[in-house]
């Protein structure tokens, strides 16, 4: 039955929509073939998580070969979040991008964006669905390589100079993940996830454990951009196409993200990893500092990218530090997290994607009373900077007061301020780039494009879908809370 086969859908229909686009090479059929496959792999994640909410952990042998000796697809409440939200993100942005990548990438080079876009998406669900450990580094060099690519294509020559540099980066965390999985290798004699965590504790050579326990977190942290290795981020943001910013903000990171959970819980477990090996002395300090001080250097950005570049580092710290607390509240408030931010920050790099189609640059000084001329892009991104702040009734605020909540449970209180205290921050920048938008009168020294209008409407529409989302997700908290719950539950318990 074909029910049986959709862990494998998962990745054969994006990875052949890929040399399909590279084959046929006309842009508008290579985008159709994108929008089908990216439809067909969301509907393939919606069947997959709403099986395993009914029926709980699916094991798939690939070409029917068992694990060990077989690689296995396994997936669990959380890999069924990552790929639903992968899918969705995915789906929604490639729609959107049509009209961008018509205006900013070269004719003759459409069908090798939307071929690098497929591979991309193959990657992340990659990482996102196998139970094999080098299958993970594979797929992230899958992805990776792609993204570099799709990074590239931005119509700015600085766009090669911020790939090189996220290549450079990228290649060195990818490095010591891979240096990593062979050190577990050696100790344990087992690539598949599930045979690894059985097998540490017992493992003849901790000190090899150990190993590939410090050179997995720090491959992890530039993965993820984790402050202070976030160099790579902000120009990748800043200067790649619009639609692979958003693309890349709502996803890369996040699975980068899921990729330290799935080790640092499941495989290590939670004993070893903050209670043995002591991470959280690592990772909260870092947290603590990315999303304090990236949430002040935000305020002083004149670049909307770049303003929600520094954001985007900031909001990890949030999830990295719900991570820290080790306890069942704190990974239900990270997960939330997850979901939340790449839903909110896709919406917003999609908002100023539209500012940028008609205006023509991002620079916040120059969009003075933007909202009488594109009120339903200026809305959005109104709407979306609210969940970024964490305003009661949108996204932002069930993860934070979540974050929040936690840390007092654990008697960390002083997380809980410094949080507000950053989401004051988060008021300031945001605040200023609404109040200009809003009030402030046009001047005559750095006049508006003439004839400036709304965004297509193959724009606004993916964009309000994502923003309709977040808005159900903000009022209806509890349904983000329960599958993160759950998720947080099969984290904690580990492989079964």
């Amino acid at each position: 039955m074909i029910a049986d086969q959709l862990p494998a859908l998962q990745i054969v229909i994006p990875m052949l929509a890929a040399p399909l686009c590279v084959l046929i090479r006309r842009s508008f059929v290579c985008w159709c073939i994108a929008v089908l496959a990216n439809v067909l792999v969301l509907a393939t994640s919606w069947a997959i998580f709403k099986q395993v909410q009914s029926e709980g952990v699916i094991r798939y042998a690939l070409g029917g070969w068992a694990a060990p000796t077989g690689i296995e697809y396994y997936i669990d409440s959380m890999n069924a979040i990552m790929l639903l939200l992968v899918s969705f993100i995915s789906c929604v942005v490639v729609v959107y991008a049509h009209e961008t990548v018509r205006k900013s990438v070269q004719t003759g080079k459409h069908y090798l964006f939307y071929a690098a876009w497929m591979l991309c998406l193959t990657g992340l669900l990659g990482i996102s669905i196998t139970g094999d450990a080098f299958n993970v580094f594979v797929f992230l060099e899958i992805s990776s390589l792609s993204m570099y690519m799709l990074i590239a294509f931005g119509s700015d020559r600085r766009a090669l100079s911020a790939s090189f540099r996220y290549l450079i980066m990228g290649s060195i965390g990818a490095s010591f993940i891979l240096i990593g999985i062979g050190f577990l290798y050696a100790a344990t004699g087992a690539l598949n996830m599930v045979d690894i965590a059985s097998r540490i504790p017992d493992a003849q050579s901790q000190r090899a454990v150990l190993v590939a326990f410090s050179f997995l977190t720090i491959g992890l942290m530039i993965k993820s951009a984790v402050f202070p290795l976030h160099g790579w981020l902000a120009n990748a943001y800043q200067h790649a196409p619009i639609a692979v910013t958003a693309f890349l903000a709502g996803t890369a990171t996040k699975v980068s993200l899921y990729v330290l959970l799935r080790f640092f819980f499941s495989i290590f477990g939670t004993n070893y990893s903050f209670g043995g090996m002591l991470l959280n002395v690592v990772l909260l300090p870092a947290a603590v500092a990315g999303f304090v001080l990236m949430s002040l250097v935000a305020i002083f950005q004149s670049d909307l990218r770049r303003m929600l570049a520094y954001s985007s580092v900031a909001q990890i710290g949030y999830i990295i530090a719900a991570f820290c607390l080790a306890s069942q509240a704190g990974l239900t408030a990270g997960i939330v997290h997850i979901i939340n931010h790449g839903i909110i920050k896709t919406a917003l790099f999609m908002s100023v994607g539209c500012i940028i189609y008609r205006v023509g640059h991002a620079h916040s000084d120059s969009l003075d009373n933007l909202f009488k001329k594109m009120p339903f892009t200026v809305c959005a991104f109104i709407f979306s900077g609210l969940g970024l702040i964490g305003v009661p009734l949108t996204a932002g605020f069930i993860s934070k007061f979540s974050l929040i909540s936690a840390s007092m449970e654990r008697g960390w209180w002083m997380i809980g301020v410094l949080v507000l205290l950053s989401s004051l921050f988060a008021i300031v920048y945001v605040g200023r780039v609404v109040e200009i938008m809003l009030f402030r009168k046009a001047r005559t020294d750095n006049p508006q494009p003439t004839g400036l209008r709304e965004a297509p409407l193959l724009m606004l529409v993916p964009m309000y879908v994502l923003l309709a989302v977040s808005v159900w997700v903000g009022i209806s908290g509890s349904a983000t809370l329960s599958v993160a719950s759950d998720a947080a539950a099969a984290l904690l318990g580990g492989y079964q």
